[in-house]
């Protein structure tokens, strides 16, 4: 399968194309394989490009890292756009119609590799982010929360997908690592919640940490962006349009008149490659369930140069499966039984004393208990 690296401010997803191919519907133990930085490609998350099914353009199913689908991603649905325009080299519309679980979403390619994603109206209602917090208000600003010893002022907002935030002096004195999971599995959101802190360094510019849900700290996030813009104007902290400074670089966030958020950023291919599927089966159940994943068969190349491992003649390829096969057929007690009867004569070959037929290879010792 053909895959895709993008990254927009340092989020970076793997993305398969899945328009005109069969059916994708990878499993939580694939997609943790997937976004594995040292068993697999290494990722934030992974998105698939599927037909569209209400009317859009296309449909975007995304999947944390944890192998968790959120409802939404800022950072993932500019990838997406960018990925699209980059297949159809030239032929794709400047504005597409990407169907996700949030609603419709409009992207808008522009200059120097940036999108401008139409996000919607947030939602600010409680039980539309959802949480437990200001039941019976229109909205959750300023909330008293008690999370991990400590009482804060928390603002809850939806861009489709939760997010928590919370106003600080300064976001580098913020053990992250230590509030963003106490308050993303706190009891006052269901479905957990994307945690953000944020700075403000002045009315048109906003600073921010994210940890995000299923995933953890990142170096960017679109929603949460906007949503912090949304909370930010809430307080009186902000105007309606400012930039936002994430670790990974700025978004600008618009919240218009109408309602409506945009979000504009960058999205870019980082390198394309394939992996094989097949290799990212489920463990069996009889696997130990503290066993480590088998290490998926991944051919990462660059946009401008082949893999130096692909086989690149039809003789090698057949060597290559033919040696992929043998692996996969002949079990370790074979393949020691295969080495040890071909010792003697690779012995002799090089000017070596012989060895007795009677030689025993290791696996037949221990066997015997010796």
């Amino acid at each position: 399968m053909e895959f895709a690296k993008y990254q927009g401010l340092g989020n970076d997803f793997v993305i398969m194309d899945g328009r005109s191919g069969p059916p994708m519907d990878p499993n939580g133990t694939q997609v943790r394989q997937l976004c594995d930085r040292r068993l697999g490609i290494g990722a934030d998350g992974v998105i698939l490009a599927l037909p569209p099914q209400q009317g859009g353009d296309l449909r975007m199913r995304i999947f944390n890292g944890d192998g968790s689908e959120p409802e939404m991603c800022g950072n993932g649905i500019r990838c997406l756009a960018r990925f699209v325009a980059d297949q159809q080299q030239g032929a794709c519309p400047a504005t597409l119609a990407i169907e996700t679980m949030a609603g419709l979403m409009r992207t808008t390619l522009q200059d120097r590799g940036e999108v401008t994603v139409d996000m919607g109206e947030p939602r600010l209602e409680p039980a539309a982010i959802p949480t437990t917090l200001g039941i019976g208000s229109r909205q959750v600003v300023a909330e008293r929360l008690l999370v991990a010893g400590q009482v804060l002022e928390v603002t809850a907002v939806s861009m489709g997908n939760p997010h928590v935030v919370i106003p600080v002096g300064d976001v580098d004195q913020v053990d992250l690592e230590q509030l963003g999971p106490a308050l993303e599995t706190h009891p006052a959101f269901p479905n957990r919640t994307n945690v953000h802190v944020l700075q403000v360094l002045g009315d048109r510019q906003l600073r921010l940490r994210t940890w995000e849900r299923g995933v953890g700290a990142t170096m960017a996030c679109g929603t949460g962006a906007c949503a912090a813009l949304v909370a930010a104007r809430l307080l009186g902290l902000s105007q309606r349009k400012a930039q936002v400074v994430l670790p990974g670089g700025p978004l600008t966030i618009d919240w218009r008149d109408d309602r409506r958020v945009f979000m504009t950023g960058p999205a870019q291919r980082t390198f394309t490659g394939h992996v094989t599927l097949d290799s990212l089966a489920a463990p069996a159940a009889t696997e130990s369930p503290t066993s480590p994943p088998a290490r998926p068969l991944v051919d990462q190349a660059t946009e401008d140069a082949p893999s130096e491992d692909a086989p690149s003649t039809d003789t090698e390829a057949a060597a290559y499966a033919q040696a992929m096969s043998f692996l996969a057929n002949t079990s370790l007690d074979e393949m020691l039984k295969l080495a040890a009867n071909s010792l003697p004569q690779r012995t002799q070959r090089r000017g070596g004393p012989p060895i007795p037929p009677s030689a025993e290879t290791m696996s037949d010792r221990d066997r015997r208990g010796h």
